[in-house]
């Protein structure tokens, strides 16, 4: 008697949740996951930038279809200015990343966005810091491609319409501090992605 095969199970994704095939392409100080490239990233001169299995990416390949909602706090222009993004330490990258592929099907451009973390550093950083200081520093002044760094690092970086803050560890000084620190750099809007209580505290 033939056998007839099992049907395939199906599971539905669960939203901020990452699915396997997700966990190949994220980045982030999870070293399971890693957000897929979208473009992929362009050659820096002297070292090839292809990217084979597990490397990290820039964000803006996923479509989790993440929507932050926006919430205004106080009553300065500045806050009028602020969104966040509920999210807690462990997944603010990863929401973050979701938030990069929202704004990129909604029409900006990649080097519009600027992705800057509190704690470890996105993964798609640490992969291109491996590459030299010199050769990561010199995308960001290009300027074509979404650029991910430390919030410690902020004053290095250069002004974009839109910053995202993820807040993915720190302390709350550190994380206070990089809140202004952020919205100077965003021209248009600061994005923060991170635990709302800790959040309205800090603002």
């Amino acid at each position: 008697m033939p056998l007839i095969p099992e049907e395939p199970q199906i599971y539905e994704s669960v939203p901020g949740a990452r699915n396997a095939a997700g966990a190949a392409r994220s980045p982030q100080a999870r070293t399971s996951s890693v957000p897929g490239p979208r473009p992929a990233p362009r050659p820096a001169s002297g070292r090839d930038d292809s990217k084979g299995p597990g490397t990290p990416a820039r964000p803006g390949g996923r479509r989790s279809g993440g929507k932050p909602s926006q919430r205004k706090s106080g009553n300065t222009a500045a806050t009028d200015r602020i969104q966040l993004v509920a999210a807690s330490d462990a997944t603010a990258v990863e929401v973050a990343d979701d938030t990069v592929d929202k704004l990129l099907d909604e029409g900006r451009a990649p080097g519009d966005i600027l992705v800057l973390t509190t704690g470890e550093l996105h993964p798609w950083a640490q992969h291109e810091l491996s590459f030299g200081e010199d050769a990561y520093w010199r995308q960001l002044s290009e300027g074509e491609d979404v650029f991910c760094a430390a919030a410690s690092a902020v004053a290095r970086t250069a002004r974009r319409p839109i910053v995202l803050l993820a807040v993915n560890g720190g302390t709350d000084p550190e994380a206070a501090a990089a809140l202004p620190a952020a919205l100077e750099k965003a021209g248009e809007q600061l994005i923060v992605c991170g635990d709302p209580e800790r959040l309205r505290a800090l603002l």
